[in-house]
């Protein structure tokens, strides 16, 4: 099974500029083994499981909690089973339909 997860996650209570925050998630996906890509507006990654998703998640939460009073997030989850590596799989299959996307 594949569980794509695109989501956000910041404290609103921080400024105008939460990138310190942001950041600190980042690092937590940056040591550990889950595949994931960030966008301007966000992070994806993937799994194998809801239960991996969304303990992920609160990893990410657990990020901020002890000094943000409030933190606001959004996620989206897209799951298929039998299906696995759809992070490259998904941009693959629209570069062989029109070639770079980033140029």
């Amino acid at each position: 099974m594949s569980v794509l997860v695109e989501f956000a996650m910041f404290p609103t209570d921080k400024g105008e500029s939460v990138s310190e925050y942001v950041s600190r998630i980042l690092k937590m996906f940056k040591d550990s083994d889950v595949s994931y890509t960030l966008t301007p507006m966000g992070t994806v990654f993937e799994v194998e499981t809801m239960d991996e998703a969304l303990f992920v998640i609160k990893q990410a939460y657990e990020q901020l909690e002890a000094d943000c009073s409030r933190i606001y997030s959004t996620i989206k989850f897209d799951i298929r089973k039998n299906r696995s590596n759809r992070m490259e799989q998904k941009i693959a299959s629209i570069k062989s339909k029109i070639g770079d996307i980033n140029s």
